[in-house]
């Protein structure tokens, strides 16, 4: 597996920090060598946050993320701070029940996700992040479905895990 690096950005209560905990939870069951970074504004619940993940199969010299192989966003703030952050061929994914612009950049793939309707098709809003987390799994393979969900398992909420499976799988499917 090649070295990833993932921003993942939105507001603060939206589940970006723990996008980015259970994907590298799930990169340290594959033994591979991880970072995780988060960052958020004093505000916290409803300002901006964001979190840098990096899986590789190589060291990790530093933890911060510039040049993002994929970027996932779930807001608008977000994709105007972090879309140029994306190299070029790489990745953005939108929550675009969320964000209310098309992205400016041509030479990269973008999957846009209703991830608030799946979600509360799945049975919460609040699980729109694992619709996009399993969208990005599927589409980079990054990690494997069941190290990821071994990580939900072990790192989650145990009374959410099954509503949390569910919204990774119909984000993977999304993503096929």
């Amino acid at each position: 597996m090649p070295h990833q690096e993932i921003i993942f950005a939105g507001f603060g209560g939206q589940g970006i920090l723990s996008m980015g905990k259970f994907l590298a939870h799930a990169g340290l069951e594959e033994n591979l060598n991880v970072s995780w970074f988060p960052s958020y504004g004093p505000e916290m619940r409803g300002g901006t946050s964001n979190c840098s993940v990096i899986v590789s199969d190589e060291p990790i010299g530093a933890p911060l993320v510039t040049d993002a192989t994929a970027v996932v966003v779930m807001n608008r703030p977000s994709l105007d701070k972090f879309e140029r952050y994306v190299v070029k061929g790489g990745l953005l994914i939108i929550d675009s029940d969320l964000v209310n612009r098309e992205p400016e950049r041509t030479d990269i793939e973008v999957i846009k996700i209703p991830a608030q309707r799946i979600a509360e098709e799945v049975g919460s809003k609040k699980i729109a992040n694992m619709v996009l987390l399993g969208a990005l799994v599927e589409k980079t393979k990054i990690v494997s479905m069941e190290s990821l969900l071994k990580a939900l398992k072990e790192h989650g909420k145990e009374q959410f895990y099954e509503l949390n499976k569910k919204a990774l799988e119909r984000g993977a499917e999304f993503a096929k």
